[in-house]
């Protein structure tokens, strides 16, 4: 392939991707969350771990992580159940704590924890989507030629990862800004519980999905 062919693939990975990104999910749901309760750094860091998930999904979706999932289902079940699972815990605990009354200091505390916690957050909250890989190998099998180089599927996985970065951290950039998260704050309880139940039900859906579409 010359260069054109190479960038206009690159391109066509990077703008069905962007679309992936700013259609909200989990992620989207994790970053929202935690510019809000959290602030602006707490939030880049499960950007920055919400990325690196990106690219190790890109990784292995550009080296055929849709072929050992056909060839051994059993490995997909297992990951459709530890991210379910992962998922439902995440939620529980969420849903939970929006009733407890929180101090000053039990909120100081939390919010000490939750900055240091949030990069781990961030990418376990991406590694735990099964569906991330294989949207992640279709689109490469779309996109990608038969034969591409492990140049140019790098360089997608890095569009990915870049991309990633950026939406995510205009979120978190915007969302973190005093005069929107005070309105936020106002409705931190009912947040917490919309956040926790969203992500109940989709851990319950991956664990008891069977099918490995």
């Amino acid at each position: 392939m010359n260069l054109i062919s190479e960038l206009s693939v690159v391109a066509t990975v990077s703008a069905f991707w962007l679309v992936a990104m700013i259609v909200p999910g989990l992620d989207f749901l994790l970053v929202t969350r935690l510019a809000v309760m959290r602030g602006k750094a707490a939030a880049l860091r499960a950007t920055f771990g919400v990325a690196v998930g990106v690219g190790i999904w890109g990784l292995a979706g550009f080296f055929g992580v849709r072929t050992l999932f056909i060839a051994a289902p059993w490995l997909y079940m297992l990951l459709k159940i530890v991210g379910g699972l992962y998922l439902f815990l995440t939620g529980f605990r969420l849903f939970m704590s929006s009733w407890q009354k929180k101090t000053a200091q039990s909120g100081h505390t939390e919010l000490v924890s939750g900055t240091t916690r949030a990069f781990r957050a961030g990418l376990l909250t991406n590694l735990a989507n099964p569906k991330a890989p294989v949207f992640v190998s279709g689109l490469f099998a779309a996109a990608l030629p038969q034969h591409a180089s492990v140049q140019l599927g790098l360089t997608c996985v890095a569009a990915m990862f870049v991309i990633a970065m950026a939406w995510f951290a205009l979120v978190a950039t915007l969302l973190s800004l005093e005069s929107v998260s005070r309105i936020f704050m106002s409705f931190q309880k009912w947040i917490d519980r919309c956040a926790g139940l969203a992500f109940m039900a989709l851990g319950l859906r991956f664990v008891t999905e069977r099918s490995p579409g």
